[in-house]
């Protein structure tokens, strides 16, 4: 993560301060020591091969920590470049050898030893320095009298002067030895551009720099470059990535004012711009003005995308750097949340487009790989499912050691590690002998180890026929329950078997004619009663179509479309279309009389009625419903004066209480006696009336006297 500027944190801010910057005179590099130190700097940069890291023989000297100063290096009075001097803080680190045999109880000392110790401890410090698109590796040759420090102590420090960089950019800085006895310490910084310090006057390059100003319109984000119009300039759009070298996305050339304009989806927290004079030796500003714009950070997790690569692999592909860490965990069978494990994976920054390695001995389909940022889960994998199958009801079991080697073993459960031979009420403490015997036998795959934890993976195959057992009994007590319900309703059960047989007798041409129905969608109450009325129906020789059931269909073609498609398949197979009138409907029929080519809005969308009412209503003008139609309303509701008076050309029942005539207009020519249309009816009342009641009793009900209800006869 980038740090304060040492000694110019002020001037970093959003309201930067007038700072007055030291000048050096001269191109050339120098470097300097604090008292007690001396040091050389070598001619020349140096290849930056750090090495991998060795022992150390005894005390060395090696860099602790970096500050970093903003400096003018100037080569007339106002011709001045950015510069970087670097503080590179030194301490030692090892430890003298002791002295063996007699010497411990006072003998003669070592020659050698002695004269070690009066000599002086030398390290080769490399600075490495890099911002795009150039680096450089400079060598420090640092020396202190062996005799003056003791291991641990701090010894002075090292300042070099300087880097250049150019206004504006981000620069990354490392320190290492040659050899290397320890971790290179790192340091990211981001320079200020010409508006961030007062410069101007100093850097020609300030002079004529085309001006960027980023500003946003909605979804999109325009650069503004403010120059003159005869000005020719570079504009480059590039990714600049801590983690590998930055990566070009968009160059041109450019004359004369411009707007660029970016689409939200191009913004990442790690693009940045760079602009520049086309003119010799010219200084490129950089900014990177969206790392903290929420859209950006969006994206770039829309974008990233988590691999797992065989045997034991993973790598994360994103365009920019990403603050998250990446955790491992259990993932049972049966949906839940999956279950942080031991050992975590590094808990430092992810490492992006890199393949990394999981500390496991064998692998499970169950084992996943989480990466989230700030706490919240951003990404998960689990492990090779297409080579390994599904996820197994395998029981997770988790143990822990002491150092007296003792160990203790619990079982992971979505309640917690419930430890083994326990009395709690899980499947893992009822198990706990036969798990503990299983992992003692070897049964048991082993996924992970160190010296004071394991995972063990154990199946569970064997214990499944206990949960069947469940099963079993469910299904016996669903079966009683069916029982119990039969014995109690069994004079409406009898009633349906009744209509059942006489349907068979009848044979297949009287069974099966098509039913639409049509209805003004209120509210929910008014939907179970017209539900229920669809349910009752469809007991009998009827295949009814209501919106209800198929509100799939209803979205994806469109009430129009939809009603157009059930009206002309009705009517093609000989069946009838029912409008069932309400207050609701009632009034959208009144709209489209008295206002004629208008279309009323539909009260919802999947209100099929009012986008029927442009195909119904020419039926009944020219004549062509009778036969085709049939109109009902229900008792409470809506009064029958209340049907609009085209809609009356046709039969108009009142439901329930006119439920014979209803059905029978609804029969085929020819369809069973009137004991069996009586029969039919009182069933279909039985689960009528229900729903009726409970909307007839429901506050604001419509059947309120100003909606044209009645009372319910």
């Amino acid at each position: 993560m980038p740090v304060p500027w040492f000694l110019l944190s002020l001037a970093l801010g959003r309201s930067p301060m007038v700072l007055s910057l030291e000048r050096l005179v001269g191109p050339q590099d120098t470097a300097r020591c604090s008292p007690g130190l001396s040091c050389h700097l070598w001619d020349g940069d140096v290849l930056c091969l750090p090495g991998s890291i060795v022992s150390a023989p005894g005390p060395v000297l090696v860099p602790t920590r970096l500050q970093t100063e903003l400096v003018l290096r100037c080569y007339q009075e106002t011709d001045c470049d950015l510069c970087v001097r670097v503080a590179i803080h030194l301490a030692v680190h090892g430890h003298w050898e002791e002295p063996k045999g007699e010497e411990k109880f006072g003998g003669a000392a070592d020659p050698e030893l002695e004269e070690s110790r009066n000599a002086f401890l030398q390290a080769q410090v490399v600075l490495s320095f890099q911002a795009y698109p150039t680096a450089r590796c400079v060598l420090l040759e640092v020396q202190v009298p062996a005799a003056l420090v003791q291991p641990g102590q701090s010894v002075g420090s090292v300042v070099f002067d300087c880097f250049e960089a150019a206004l504006g950019a981000e620069v990354r800085i490392w320190s290492y030895t040659q050899p290397r006895y320890q971790k290179e310490l790192n340091l990211t910084q981001h320079l200020p551009d010409c508006k961030g310090l007062e410069v101007r006057d100093s850097i020609q390059s300030c002079w004529a720099l085309p001006w960027l100003n980023v500003s946003a319109d909605g979804d999109d984000v325009h650069l503004v470059l403010d120059v003159s119009e005869d000005q020719r300039f570079g504009l480059s759009l590039y990714w600049n990535q801590v983690q590998g070298p930055t990566k070009p996305w968009w160059h041109r050339n450019l004359t004369g004012p411009q707007t660029i304009t970016l689409n939200h989806t191009d913004l990442f927290p790690c693009l940045c711009i760079q602009v520049w004079p086309l003119e010799p030796d010219s200084v490129r500003t950089s900014i990177c003005p969206f790392r903290e714009d929420p859209r950006a950070h969006r994206n770039l997790w829309r974008a990233a995308r988590l691999q797992l690569l065989p045997p034991r692999g993973w790598r994360l592909d994103a365009p920019c750097s990403l603050p998250a860490e990446a955790t491992l965990c259990w993932q049972a069978p049966g949906g839940g949340p999956c279950q942080s494990l031991v050992p975590p994976l590094p808990p430092a920054n992810v490492t992006v487009n890199k393949a990394l390695e999981l500390p496991l001995l064998n692998v499970h389909p169950n084992l996943c790989v989480q990466v989230s940022s700030w706490e919240k889960l951003q990404l998960q994998e689990c492990l090779w499912v297409d080579s390994l199958g599904p996820l197994k009801d395998d029981m997770l079991l988790v143990e822990t050691r002491d150092p007296h080697n003792n160990r203790s073993l619990c079982a992971l459960e979505p309640s917690g590690c419930t430890p083994l031979l326990s009395r709690a009420s899980t499947r893992a403490a009822r198990l706990g002998e036969q798990l503990l015997q299983d992992l003692q036998s070897g049964q048991c795959l082993q996924l992970w180890d160190d010296d004071l934890r394991a995972l063990w993976a154990c199946p569970m195959d064997k214990y499944v026929h206990q949960r069947w057992a469940l099963v079993w009994l469910a299904c016996l007590l669903f079966a009683a329950v069916l029982f119990l319900l039969f014995l109690f309703r069994k004079d409406q059960v009898k009633g349906w078997l009744r209509l059942l047989k006489e349907d068979i007798r009848a044979g297949p041409a009287t069974r099966g004619r098509a039913a639409l129905l049509l209805y003004s969608a209120e509210d929910s109450g008014f939907e179970r009663l017209v539900s229920a009325l669809a349910s009752a129906l469809c007991q009998l020789p009827l295949r009814v179509a209501v919106d209800l059931w198929s509100r799939r269909e209803l979205s994806a073609q469109g009430p129009l479309a939809w009603f157009h498609a059930q009206r002309r398949q009705t009517l093609q197979e000989g069946g009838v279309v029912v409008l069932l009138f309400s207050p609701g409907a009632v009034v959208l029929c009144r709209e489209w009389l008295q206002d004629g080519a208008s279309t009323p809005t539909p009260h919802g969308p999947h209100d099929a009625f009012a986008a029927s009412l442009s195909c119904v209503l020419p039926d009944f003008l020219q004549g062509r419903a009778p036969g085709r139609y049939v109109g009902a309303y229900f008792d409470g509701l809506l009064h029958s004066d209340a049907v609009p008076a085209l809609f009356r050309s046709v039969p108009v029942f009142s439901l329930p209480s006119q439920l014979p005539g209803f059905l029978g207009t609804l029969q085929e020519p020819g369809d069973p006696r009137p004991g069996l249309l009586r029969e039919r009816a009182r069933l279909v009342s039985q689960a009528l009336q229900p729903a009726l009641d409970q909307l007839l009793k429901a506050p604001g009900d419509p059947g309120d006297p100003e909606d044209g209800a009645r009372d319910g006869t």
